[in-house]
């Protein structure tokens, strides 16, 4: 079983060697989590927006595409990017009891007065720098 971010990763971008070689392999293979992995450095681009392009090709043919295309050298690690999580939108969820969406639709809603107040009777305490 071929780990993603372990082998199948570093076989594109540095090592070159064939890494998908086992049936298991090949199933354990997610061309999405490998084409976001790759979309993080701008050489690897293009050729990851072909294989969006082409989602429908086998796994094995994605795999082979990149590995014989991306050119090899060592890269830069570059951290995947994360939403930010808004404190006012936790805090609107928490004390009304609403989803993600519902809580978006009513900060648009609410004044600053109202927020604050909200954050207050939604404050678990601790320590406070």
């Amino acid at each position: 079983m071929a780990d993603i971010f372990k082998e199948v990763v570093p076989s594109i971008l540095q090592t070159k060697k064939d890494v998908l070689l086992e049936e298991n392999d090949e199933k354990d293979y997610n061309p999405f989590i490998v084409n976001r992995a790759l979309s993080y450095h701008l050489d690897c681009v293009p050729y990851v927006n072909q294989m969006n392009i082409h989602n429908f090709l086998d796994k094995k043919l994605q795999y082979h595409y990149l590995l014989n295309t991306i050119r090899p050298m060592k890269r830069k690690f570059q951290p995947w990017q994360k939403s930010d999580e808004d404190k006012n939108l936790a805090c609107v969820k928490e004390y009304f009891g609403y989803s993600n969406s519902k809580a978006k639709e009513a900060l648009r809603i609410l004044s600053d007065e109202q927020i604050a107040y909200i954050k207050t009777k939604t404050d678990k305490g601790g320590v406070r720098k």
